[in-house]
């Protein structure tokens, strides 16, 4: 993991105004970092950072890729992301009380994230710790754990 990190900005429906609230704080952090969002999230996070440079009249520009809409197939392609190494952090608001139509690709999300040992917050005082850490501006190399005893196992020890 580079100085320079990918972070993943994701919010579901209720959720949103309090990740577009956490990106307003942490805006001149995030500038200096590649951002990932899907859907409606990348659209806000956009207007926000393209506002607050203008504002600020700052000489930076804006760096975010967006993804198709969580429920449209957002949520599976940044798992995809991350099981090749593109994606440093995720930041994933969800709303535990209201049940999603894609649910199960939000476990699948939150199952790869864990897999792959990528930080992830999922709530906003997680997002605070991840982002005062020194590692944050810092190089890290995650340990991984190795699966091939999982992948070369026979099938008799299924």
């Amino acid at each position: 993991m580079n100085k320079h990190k990918r972070i993943a900005l994701v919010a579901h429906d209720n959720r949103k105004k309090d990740l577009i609230e956490w990106v307003h704080w942490n805006y001149h952090n995030l500038l200096q970092h590649e951002l990932i969002c899907t859907g409606t999230t990348g659209r806000l996070v956009s207007e926000l950072l393209e506002k607050k440079i203008a504002d600020d009249e700052l000489e930076q520009s804006v760096r975010i890729t967006r993804l198709k809409s969580g429920p449209l197939g957002g949520d599976q392609q940044l798992g995809a992301m991350i099981t090749e190494g593109l994606i440093d952090i995720v930041i994933f608001l969800w709303d535990p009380m209201e049940p999603q139509p894609h649910d199960v690709d939000v476990k699948a999300l939150l199952r790869i994230a864990v897999l792959y040992n990528v930080p992830m917050a999922c709530n906003r005082s997680t997002a605070d710790f991840i982002f005062s850490s020194p590692l944050i501006d810092e190089e890290y190399q995650p340990i991984l754990k190795d699966y091939s005893t999982y992948l070369t196992r026979s099938r008799t020890e299924w």
